[in-house]
């Protein structure tokens, strides 16, 4: 027979051996209003840029609430963490790590998806476009642009999409300068082959057909000044090629479907030349 000192200790949750009453559970209820209690507190370390302690306390609402809605918004706040600590890359970890495993949370995949794109973007060294093929690798600017345009293809209409369309239009304006910076090169060594090549790429690649283009689509096109200049140059390369046909179609193009841009102005004046010295 228990000794009733101990009879009343169970009765009342003790933890004393021989003690064979569990303590009360929690109750849902309980469990929610706590992971609430604590999300909030380590949101405020957030907001407050409080990084180590706020991530710590994100980390500790992950393991002890996994299972509430606060224990997932917990961790999709340490990837926002390393995000504004300007770790893109442990960031870009952690949102797709979560995208995997929270698939059907659709929202928050959207957010991760776009915080993806825009990590990829921060890492592009603003040096890429004064560079030559041979000296720097395009990698970290591709993966950024086709992160971006997966995203709008994906979610056109998302409340993130306009934020991640202008990294798309920079990403793409920056790519297409970085070609024409190439092509500029191979013409002042007099290669032109490999500056139509250079050229050509940038519009087949990351240009939107002019005026042409309309719809979704067209939320997608870089700025048609950049295109402009880009037929104005590869008709140029063709005037030094003596490929006179070729040149004036570039010209024409620009005429035709970047009447808008100022290079149209350098198109009519080649073409007044080609015309005067009959070529």
């Amino acid at each position: 027979m228990r000794p009733r000192w101990l009879v009343l200790l169970c009765a009342l949750g003790c933890s004393t051996p021989g003690c064979d009453t569990p303590p009360p559970a929690a109750s849902p209820l309980t469990y929610t209003a706590d992971a609430k209690r604590a999300f909030d507190a380590a949101q405020a370390l957030y907001e407050g840029h409080e990084w180590i302690s706020a991530e710590a306390q994100m980390r500790e609402i992950m393991r002890k609430y996994r299972y509430s809605r606060y224990g997932t918004m917990a961790e999709l706040r340490v990837a926002d963490i390393a995000f504004e600590q300007d770790k893109f890359a442990e960031a870009i970890v952690g949102y797709r790590k979560f995208i995997e495993t929270h698939r059907t949370q659709e929202d928050e995949v959207i957010y991760a998806r776009a915080r993806i794109a825009e990590s990829e973007f921060r890492q592009v060294p603003d040096s890429f476009i004064l560079s030559t093929a041979e000296e720097r690798d395009q990698g970290g600017a591709q993966d950024a642009y086709k992160e971006a345009r997966s995203f709008l293809e994906d979610y056109p209409r998302a409340k993130e999409s306009e934020k991640v369309r202008e990294l798309y239009r920079g990403l793409t304006d920056r790519l297409i300068r970085h070609e024409l910076y190439v092509a500029k090169f191979y013409l002042d060594r007099e290669n032109y082959e490999a500056a139509i090549i250079r050229i050509k790429y940038a519009l087949g690649n990351y240009g939107g057909g002019g005026a042409s283009a309309s719809g979704s689509k067209a939320l997608l096109l870089p700025s048609g000044s950049l295109e402009a200049e880009s037929l104005v140059l590869l008709g140029e390369v063709y005037l030094r090629m003596h490929k006179y046909e070729e040149a004036r179609r570039a010209f024409e193009t620009v005429i035709e479907q970047f009447a808008s841009t100022g290079h149209i102005i350098a198109a009519r004046t080649h073409l007044t030349r080609m015309t005067k010295q009959r070529l």
